[in-house]
């Protein structure tokens, strides 16, 4: 597998992004795409949840839709993709982000812990985007910003930060 984006890599990702669709997002609170979702709500990104499950529902203050295809452009850029699907269908996410976002901003693709597709990750970065594969955003966003440390996980981050 190819190594993915260093330290550097991730905050520039981080800083560039404003707007994340999350697929296959829960309503449920205590799976862990509601939790990523809230958590990156909570830390000022907008959160636009996409399940064909609860479509045309309110989640996270946003209305929930089916698909990527299905995105308004009210709703303005898609800076990134996070994926919680399956591996074996992370490859049509994929697609379909190139097929309709590729032209609303759209820069990174972020495949959740244990989402891994290399031939879907080389098609999006063909067309020129950052790819995170086997990685959960929340967590490297909490690493880079010192948040883990408070739980007493070794992030590897050096601060004068009490």
């Amino acid at each position: 597998m190819a190594a993915g984006p260093d330290d550097a890599a991730l905050r520039a990702i981080f800083a560039r992004t404003r707007t994340i669709a999350v697929v296959g997002v829960s309503k449920n609170e205590i799976r862990p795409s509601f939790y990523v979702a809230r958590y990156l709500r909570l830390k000022g990104f907008r959160v636009i949840p996409v399940n064909p499950a609860y479509s045309g529902e309110t989640l996270l203050g946003e209305t929930v839709h089916p698909d990527l295809a299905s995105l308004p452009e009210a709703l303005g850029p898609i800076d990134m993709v996070d994926i919680f699907r399956r591996s074996n269908e992370a490859g049509r996410v994929v697609d379909e982000a190139l097929a309709h976002l590729l032209d609303r901003g759209l820069s990174t693709i972020w495949m959740q812990i244990g989402v891994v597709d290399e031939a879907a990750a080389a098609r999006a970065r063909a067309a020129g985007l950052t790819v995170v594969m086997d990685r959960c955003p929340k967590i490297e966003y909490q690493r880079l910003h010192g948040e883990l440390r408070m739980g007493g996980f070794a992030t590897g981050m050096i601060s004068s930060r009490l």
